[in-house]
């Protein structure tokens, strides 16, 4: 203790070398801003992201610096360099029409693979309904079952499905299921033993801790494929929990959207699959070619679909600047069903722009979602989107989460990705872009449904209160970092 307090009576002493420390800390504080902000410059975020990163930096380096190493990541190259390619189209695969749309040229030139004609898709419009194709799609299965999901219930939905799935397993069908490591944070280990205990294979995509890469932990898996035989594919917005779907209704269950497709579309899916797989559990891809793969491709009805995946794993933002290219060359109408509502400056912009055009522009949100946040940076956008004239609307049955864009009541697009930054730039998503007459009347009418059961947003203020405008711009300025 004497040897204690002589070095710091020392210490004391020494002005110089008291106030050298304060000094250094400032120099090595200032030394991390600048690498950190030099970096973040050089990423090309969208630049909302970008001002926020750079307060969390510049005002608190010593917590943002950090916080941006492990958060900060958005496109990675390792991860697009060690995972397949995701457009795996053979010579023969019945091409679409629609593939020189410029929507679809945008699309496929960001990542994106062409429209494939020869589909036939089914719409699941329940929770019921998507649990029942799901159900018996595993039960059907005669060679493999792949399954991805960004949350899997610790709930009587996730019990029954980690049951069946052993239960298939045991028979020997080959049964994969990938869950992200953050959205299955409870339920990636110990509940799904039963399936591994019957030979079937659990990964998780992209551990929090220990960090894979830099961002990875920011970086969530946010796709939800299931495919069956390599030749009946499932994807939309819904979750395997009792919130999303399940064997019989539920007061509380959301909203939301899927489909069933065979055809050529499913060898995309299957090929995100794979590649997703390989990258999280290190086996090389040709551990999963099959030659049922050939089945897939053959024509199975006469739906034009396009594939399209999005995320650190695509060089460009194939979704985003696909919903750009749709809004801006709509001449009717643009229709968006969406759970959380953050665009960028480019996407409101556009919406703006069309509306006042006279575009019929119509967005329907929650009246309530399950994120606060994002309840409060929406406000901005919808009374804006309002005075410019486009129809906002608040969905009055409970919580909404389907992701649909509708244009000209002729082109639709539904999937994984939410209308917000998160989903637009960071999450790894997929999406189908629908062009046949028949889809797109049966998502007309799926909407309109929608539409009925929402009330037209309040009239903004013109002058809003103090306090609820303060927390609007504090949830604004958070949300390119949620």
């Amino acid at each position: 203790m004497d040897s204690v307090n002589q070095a710091y009576d020392s210490l004391v002493e020494h002005p110089v070398a008291n106030g050298l420390l304060p000094h250094l800390y400032t120099v090595v504080g200032f030394l991390l801003a600048f690498f950190a902000i030099a970096r973040l410059i050089s990423e090309r975020k969208q630049p909302g992201n970008t001002f926020a990163w750079l307060l969390a930096i510049t005002l608190i380096p010593y917590v943002g610096v950090p916080l941006f190493l492990i958060f900060g990541g958005r496109k990675v190259k390792k991860i697009a360099a060690r995972k397949a390619r995701l457009c795996p189209i053979a010579p023969d695969t019945p091409a679409s029409a629609d593939s020189n749309t410029p929507a679809a040229r945008v699309l496929t030139l960001n990542g994106g693979c062409p429209p494939l004609g020869g589909n036939r898709v089914q719409f699941l419009a329940s929770g019921e309904e998507s649990f029942e194709a799901l159900e018996r799609n595993i039960r059907e299965a005669k060679h493999s079952i792949h399954i991805m999901t960004f949350i899997l219930g610790r709930d009587p939905v996730g019990k029954r499905l980690i049951k069946l799935l052993a239960e298939r397993a045991r028979e020997g069908v080959r049964v994969r299921l990938m869950l992200d490591a953050l959205g299955c944070f409870l339920s990636s280990r110990g509940f799904c033993d039963p399936l591994r205990k019957a030979g079937g294979e659990v990964v998780r995509f992209m551990p929090v801790l220990p960090l894979q890469t830099r961002g990875s932990a920011n970086l969530r898996n946010h796709r939800k494929i299931a495919i069956f035989d390599h030749k009946i594919a499932a994807l939309g917005g819904r979750n395997l929990a009792i919130e999303y779907m399940g064997p019989t209704p539920r007061k509380k269950r959301w909203r939301d959207f899927g489909a069933v497709i065979e055809g050529p579309a499913v060898a995309v899916l299957n090929d995100i699959f794979n590649a997703d797989w390989c990258f999280a559990s290190g086996q090389p891809l040709a551990h999963l070619q099959s030659d049922l793969v050939a089945e897939a491709l053959k024509p199975a009805g006469t739906s034009d679909v396009q594939i399209v995946a999005s995320g650190p794993d695509v060089a460009g933002d194939a979704l985003y600047e696909g919903i750009l290219s749709l809004v801006q060359q709509a001449e009717k109408s643009v229709w968006v069903v969406t759970p959380y509502f953050i665009p960028d400056e480019v996407l409101y912009r556009s919406l703006l722009v069309q509306a006042r055009a006279g575009i019929d522009v119509r967005l329907v949100v929650p009246q309530r979602s399950d994120h606060l946040i994002t309840d409060l940076a929406r406000r901005f956008y919808l009374r804006g989107l309002q005075a410019a004239g486009a129809k906002v609307l608040l969905y009055q049955g409970g919580m909404n989460h389907a992701k649909m864009l509708l244009v000209d009541n002729k082109v639709g697009l539904f999937g994984s990705a939410n209308m917000d930054l998160r989903s637009l730039f960071l999450n790894f998503e997929v999406g189908a872009v629908t062009y046949s007459a028949s889809e797109a009347k049966a998502i007309t009418a799926w909407m309109e449904d929608v539409f009925a059961q929402s009330k037209p947003a309040p009239e903004p203020r013109k002058k809003p209160r103090l306090i609820p405008s303060i927390g609007e711009e504090v949830a604004r300025l958070l949300a390119p970092l949620l």
